[in-house]
């Protein structure tokens, strides 16, 4: 027991040396690895900020010639992230009673919030996770070589962000199909109020372009190329693309592979 005590606490003290050494080191940032690393970083922020940051309205035009009132007045709603549209109502302009409706009781349809809240936070954690890679490649760059654990968790993590990237994505280009839809010239058709039978009349005007969310899917399917292009740097710096040389390296107590990142 005193003998596994000691090493831990030999181990412990190598790492707290290592981690104590930080030194920078921009050499990682000019070879794939660390360049991609850039750019998944620079993709990540656009892609939650194109779709966190959307504020948006749609607008129809209303009149009821059968309470003798033709002039059209303008029924907004607003709606944006995270396009809870369930929640977004209607709204006339002040001090004006159109067409004896309290128009603040009717809503948009749908709730699209699971899947925008997954991209974007997401995306975030994603942002994070690069911040505190380039740290360590820049930082600590003979920590990560030298350790087998490292680029081991770091392939992992590419992997499964990755896969997630294609998921987030996916569902998020699918709730924006819908909200365009939801938004659009459909939600006449689904207004109570704009009933023909009650003597409303409505038509449709306009929504707010939604080009930014457009973006943000864009970046989406981007960030998933980036990560999954990467991957192959990242399993190049692992003991599973060359375990022998890595093994003999470390039993020989000499540095790592020339191979760099």
């Amino acid at each position: 027991m005193a003998s596994k005590a000691n090493m831990v606490r030999q181990r412990f003290s190598r790492l707290s040396q290592r981690m104590s050494a930080f030194q920078i080191n921009l050499n990682p940032l000019k070879e794939p690895l660390g360049f991609i690393k850039i750019l998944e970083w620079f993709a990540s922020i656009f892609a939650f900020a194109t779709c966190g940051g959307f504020k948006g309205k749609t607008e129809i035009q209303v009149n009821c010639p059968k309470v003798g009132v033709n002039k059209n007045q303008t029924v907004t709603a607003t709606f944006g992230y995270p396009f809870r549209l369930n929640q977004a109502s209607f709204h006339t302009p002040p001090n004006v009673n159109v067409c004896d409706v309290t128009w603040e009781k009717h809503v948009l349809i749908g709730d699209y919030s699971s899947s925008a809240q997954f991209y974007v936070t997401f995306a975030v954690f994603v942002f994070l996770y690069c911040i505190a890679a380039l740290l360590l490649y820049v930082g600590y760059t003979n920590l990560y070589r030298d350790s087998r654990k490292l680029p081991m968790i770091d392939f992992i993590v590419t992997l499964v962000a990755t896969f997630l990237w294609l998921v987030s994505s996916s569902a998020w280009a699918k709730a924006l199909t819908d909200i365009k839809v939801a938004t659009g010239h459909r939600i006449v058709e689904e207004l109570e109020p704009c009933n023909p039978e009650s003597g409303v009349s409505c038509y449709f005007v306009s929504v707010t372009s939604m080009g930014s969310l457009n973006v943000s899917v864009i970046f989406g399917f981007l960030n998933m190329i980036l990560w999954g292009g990467n991957a192959w740097f990242v399993y190049k710096e692992t003991s599973l693309h060359s375990p022998s040389n890595t093994s003999a390296s470390h039993s020989q107590g000499g540095g790592p592979p020339t191979s760099g990142m």
